[in-house]
């Protein structure tokens, strides 16, 4: 399994637009993609469930990678959470 951590930035927080973009790069890869706030997590491959999370600007999420693919997986997805959100 591989994790980062990172603190958002956009000032509306993930909201329902970058919510949308994220699930879709994460969709691009097999393994599973999780993201956590807090104590709660959600699948960053469903849009709604991203976005029940609530995310706001500076708080910090963890996101895990875990299967086949996940090193390549989660060095693509953290650097398009530090280029897009």
């Amino acid at each position: 399994m591989k994790e980062f951590y990172y603190s958002v930035r956009d000032e509306m927080g993930i909201h329902a637009r970058p919510a949308g973009i994220l699930a879709k790069e994460a969709k691009k890869y097999s393994s599973s993609v999780t993201i956590s706030r807090d104590k709660s997590s959600a699948d960053l491959k469903k849009l709604f469930a991203v976005m029940q999370l609530a995310v706001k600007q500076g708080e910090k999420i963890r996101v895990s990678v875990e299967g086949p693919d996940e090193a390549e997986a989660a060095a693509a997805l953290e650097r398009f959470f530090r280029e897009k959100v």
